[in-house]
C-alpha cells in the first residue's frame, strides 16, 4: 500500500468516507453508522471529584453551609449511592465505547457495514484498551489535580482576604487564572497526542495481532521515532482540519437548525398557553404534551448532531487508517485488498 504523507492521505479518506456511507445510501445503515462514528471518535470520559471543604472557626468565617440546606444522613447516603451508581454506569459505558472502537475500526478496515462481527471478534482487546484508558485516565487525573492544587489555595487565600475587610485582588487574581489556564491547556494538548496515538497507531497492533497495550507502543514507538516529522504533521492536521470542517459545517447548518429550534419552542409556548388556564385531567395531559414535544426535542437535535457529524467522525476514522496503514503492512494489506477479506461471523447485527 502506498506510504501517504499527512497532507497525501485527505483526499482518499474523503473518498473512502464518501464511498463507504453514500454509495448505496440507506437511511437506517447511515444513522447507525454515523452514529457509532461520533460515539467512538468523541474522546475519553472524564470523572470531576468535588470535595467539600471543611469547615472553619475562625473569626468571621461563618458556617459555610446554611441550616435550611442540612442534610440528614438518609440523604446523604442516598447522595453517595447515586454519585457511586453514576460512576460506575459512567465506566461502563467508557469500556462499551473501546469495544466500539475496535468493531468501527474492523468495519471500516474491511468496508463492512456490520457492527456485531467486530465487537465479538475483538472482547479481549477491547477489555485491555479499557483497562489502559481508565489507568491513562486516572493518571491525568492525578496530575491536573496536584498541578491545580497550589492556584486553588491562591484562590482560597485571596478570597479570605477579601471577605476579611480587604478589597478583592484582580491583578493576583490574574496572575494566578493564566497559569492555570497554560497548565489546563498543555495537559489538554498532551491528552490529545495520547488519545489519538493509543486511538489511530496502537489499536490496529492490538487488534490485528492481539498485542497488549505495551508491546503495541514499542512497535509504534521505532515507527514514529523514524518519521517524526510526519507524524507531527499528521496528529496537527488531525487536530486543525477537523475544527475547520465543524465551522463550516456549522456555518452553513445554523440558520436551518434555529429555524426548526424556534419552530419547537414556539409549538411548546403555544400549547402552555392554550392550556394555561386548564385544570385536573386536561392539565395533566397538557403538561405529558409539552414533556413530550420538549423529549422529541433533544431527541431529534441528537439525532441531527449525529447525522451531520457522522460523516466528519468517519474522516478521521479513515484518515488515520491510511495514514498507518502505509506504515504498518499488515493493516495496509486489508486497506489494499477486496472487502471480502473480513473474517466470517455467524451472526449479524
Amino acid at each position: 500500500m502506498t506510504a501517504y504523507t499527512a497532507a497525501q492521505a485527505i483526499s482518499p479518506a474523503v473518498e473512502r468516507t464518501k464511498n463507504y456511507l453514500f454509495r448505496p445510501f440507506k437511511w437506517s445503515t447511515y444513522l447507525k453508522l454515523a452514529t457509532v462514528a461520533c460515539l467512538t471518535e468523541g474522546g475519553s470520559s472524564g470523572f470531576n471529584f468535588n470535595f467539600p471543604s471543611g469547615s472553619h472557626t475562625s473569626s468571621g468565617a461563618g458556617n459555610l453551609i446554611p441550616p435550611a440546606f442540612s442534610l440528614s444522613s438518609g440523604t446523604i447516603a442516598l447522595i453517595v449511592i447515586g454519585v457511586l451508581a453514576c460512576i460506575a454506569l459512567c465506566i461502563y459505558l467508557s469500556y462499551l465505547i473501546c469495544r466500539l472502537r475496535f468493531a468501527f475500526f474492523h468495519c471500516l478496515a474491511h468496508q463492512t457495514k456490520e457492527i456485531r462481527p467486530g465487537w465479538r471478534l475483538y472482547r479481549t482487546q477491547g477489555m485491555r484498551y479499557f483497562i489502559a484508558s481508565l489507568i491513562i485516565g486516572l493518571i491525568f487525573l492525578f496530575v491536573l489535580v496536584l498541578a491545580a492544587l497550589p492556584f486553588i489555595f491562591g484562590f482560597v487565600r485571596l478570597y479570605q482576604s477579601s471577605q476579611s475587610g480587604g478589597s478583592f485582588n484582580i491583578g493576583g487574581f490574574f496572575l494566578l487564572l493564566l497559569p492555570l489556564f497554560g497548565i489546563i491547556f498543555c495537559l489538554c494538548l498532551v491528552a490529545y497526542v495520547v488519545n489519538a496515538v493509543l486511538h489511530d497507531f496502537i489499536l490496529p497492533h492490538m487488534a490485528l495481532e492481539n498485542l497488549t497495550v505495551l508491546q503495541s507502543w514499542a512497535v509504534v514507538k521505532t515507527r514514529i521515532g523514524a518519521e517524526k516529522g510526519s507524524f507531527a504533521l499528521y496528529l496537527l492536521l488531525r487536530a486543525v482540519l477537523p475544527i475547520a470542517a465543524y465551522i463550516a459545517l456549522f456555518i452553513i447548518t445554523i440558520i436551518p437548525i434555529l429555524i426548526a429550534a424556534g419552530i419547537v419552542v414556539l409549538l411548546i409556548i403555544g400549547f402552555h398557553a392554550l392550556l394555561a388556564n386548564a385544570s385536573g385531567a386536561m392539565a395533566f395531559i397538557g403538561l405529558s404534551i409539552e414533556i413530550l414535544f420538549g423529549i422529541g426535542g433533544i431527541v431529534l437535535g441528537v439525532i441531527v448532531a449525529f447525522c451531520l457529524g457522522g460523516p466528519m467522525a468517519t474522516w478521521i476514522r479513515n484518515y488515520a487508517l491510511l495514514f498507518y496503514g502505509g506504515r504498518y503492512p499488515a493493516l495496509g494489506e486489508i486497506l489494499s485488498g477486496p472487502a471480502s477479506a473480513a473474517p466470517a461471523t455467524p451472526e449479524v447485527m
